[in-house]
């Protein structure tokens, strides 16, 4: 464990808001003496520590810092051969500059390198680059994930890389590919009636011919990856315009689940239950059809009755248009779909309706909770959002956000809305009449 040694005088973490402040702005990168570094590299590789004669080759250096990055950090010394002994390099600073190049764009995200350059008596020099891990998953920007065993770095297992994004903060599918898919899992249909119908002239149909979805997808609307040398939707890509099938096949974690209880709790009977699947219009659309099959949705507050109701049953609850529709988007957009256990579901009682969404509670609450009232955004994901809420992609969603929301509902309603996150989960209440 000679890395630990290595590193146990070289980082002082802050630990509070205040000192990281002081750190960032007031604190250079350590240096790291001949003497320390000798003794990191008399242990050999490991976990921790790779040796390298000379930076030949980027795209594999790439994947070996993806790897360390990927399993808590360490440090990769040029200069040193198998047998431990130091060969030096020509050019230092041709190195130095190749690394940073590397960490900044062939890395995502991209890693701030801590770079020393040491030389000897001889003459000889090498080069240490010490990995940060702090923000993994990472991934080569072909989307590759690596990971570190021992000495040797290996490509991460599916279970490897669940782990990987369960102990991540939010993570944005905007540039994941979306491994088993191609682009025949696109519905074309959709997707170019999203494409011509996009107001502002970003289509020029006169000079595209053959109607090139991979084209489309990947250099226009950025939903579209190389990987492994094939052209893959993002995450996003197919939530928003995949065929529903593959969908529902590539994505299970992007079903909702709706369900009407006899009651006002959950705890009641369950009436109807029922996984709705497929892309984010036909969810959107489905979902909402699931509440109107329970519940009046009203543009204004319905006249109050003067007589009283002899009816056997009491009235179906009331809401306002705009606010379930703005809920049920709203759930669809900022959704966190790396979150393991937790499905988006819709809980229609007798007078209330209730969306429970999976979304980090770390970081998240309660600050965010204040602040979305007022319309600053959470966003996971800009690019569907933006795609989503366009007029050309064919919903009629309402506009103004969860403060139109919170005004709304609570005019419609004499109730304020109630939000509240815990426990990777934010729930929204709307109130019916």
């Amino acid at each position: 464990m000679a890395r630990k040694r290595f590193r146990s005088n070289q980082r002082h973490e802050p630990v509070t808001e205040r000192s990281f402040q002081e750190y960032l702005y007031s604190t250079a990168a350590p240096l790291t003496t001949r003497t320390e570094l000798m003794r990191l590299v008399r242990g050999g590789e490991d976990t921790f520590l790779e040796l390298k004669v000379k930076l030949s080759n980027s795209e594999r250096i790439a994947q070996e810092i993806v790897a360390l990055a990927n399993t808590g950090g360490g440090v990769i010394v040029f200069g040193i051969n198998d047998q431990l002994r130091v060969e030096g390099i020509e050019d230092g600073e041709a190195v130095q500059d190749e690394l940073v190049r590397i960490c900044r764009e062939e890395i995502v995200p991209s890693i701030i390198p801590f770079i020393d350059r040491l030389a000897f008596d001889n003459g000889r020099r090498i080069v240490a680059l010490d990995v940060n891990g702090k923000r993994r998953p990472y991934r080569t920007r072909d989307g590759r994930f690596f990971v570190r065993i021992g000495a040797e770095k290996r490509e991460a297992s599916p279970e490897e890389l669940s782990v990987l994004l369960d102990d991540s903060r939010p993570l944005s599918g905007e540039n994941i590919p979306v491994l088993g898919a191609t682009i025949a899992d696109i519905d074309e249909a959709h997707l170019w009636s999203f494409v011509r119908g996009f107001a502002g002239g970003a289509f020029d149909e006169a000079n595209v011919k053959d109607y090139p979805t991979a084209d489309i997808l990947e250099r226009y609307l950025l939903l579209a990856t190389n990987y492994r040398d094939e052209l893959v939707p993002t995450v996003t890509g197919l939530l928003l315009f995949g065929r529903d099938e593959s969908v529902a096949r590539l994505l299970p974690r992007s079903s909702v689940i709706a369900t009407r209880f006899g009651g006002g709790t959950s705890q009641a009977p369950v009436i109807e239950r029922l996984e709705l699947r497929g892309n984010l219009a036909t969810l959107y659309e489905s979902t909402l059809q699931f509440v109107t099959r329970y519940c009046d949705l009203w543009d204004a507050r319905p006249a109050r009755s003067s007589g009283v109701s002899e009816a056997p049953i009491p009235a179906r609850a009331n809401y306002q248009r705009a606010t379930v529709s703005e809920g049920i988007a709203n759930a669809l957009l900022h959704r966190d779909l790396f979150v393991r256990d937790v499905t988006t579901r819709l809980h229609v009682f007798d007078r209330a309706i209730e969306i429970v969404n999976p979304r980090r509670s770390a970081g998240f609450a309660p600050a965010a909770l204040r602040a979305i009232r007022f319309g600053v955004t959470q966003r996971l994901n800009p690019q569907l959002a933006a795609i989503f809420s366009n007029p050309s992609f064919g919903l009629a969603l309402a506009q103004g956000g969860l403060p139109m929301l919170f005004r709304a509902a609570r005019s419609f309603s004499n109730r304020p809305p109630e939000i509240v996150a815990f426990n990777d989960e934010f729930r929204l209440r709307l109130h019916g009449v």
